[in-house]
């Protein structure tokens, strides 16, 4: 089972690598928002399901297990209104953009 849950280890490092790479590298706002969101929550769910395969259901297995849901809902639920936020304020898109799907919601 440790085998198991360093795997999930090393790919929520991974994850979370590839999210702190996206908010470096990426154009704007909104695609380093969808970045860190995506792979950090990705990564750290995966780390927190290895923390419960490691410990199983003692004290440490079940926090983890009740922070999965939490970090996931909380984290896409915070982007979103971070970008529309953003939207809103007027912060431009990258001139890379192809789509603008809120260009007809803004009033």
């Amino acid at each position: 089972m440790n085998s198991i849950s360093n795997i999930f280890f090393i790919i929520g490092i991974a994850f979370d690598l590839f999210g702190c790479i996206g908010l470096l590298r990426l154009p704007d706002v909104y695609n380093r928002l969808q970045s860190a969101t995506k792979s950090v929550t990705l990564g750290t769910c995966s780390i927190l399901l290895g923390l419960l395969l490691r410990y199983g259901f003692t004290a440490v297995g079940v926090k983890a297990l009740l922070a999965i849901p939490l970090l996931f809902f909380s984290a896409t639920v915070a982007a979103h209104a971070l970008i529309r936020g953003s939207y809103k304020f007027g912060i431009k898109l990258s001139d890379k953009t192809v789509v603008d799907d809120y260009k007809d919601v803004k009033k």
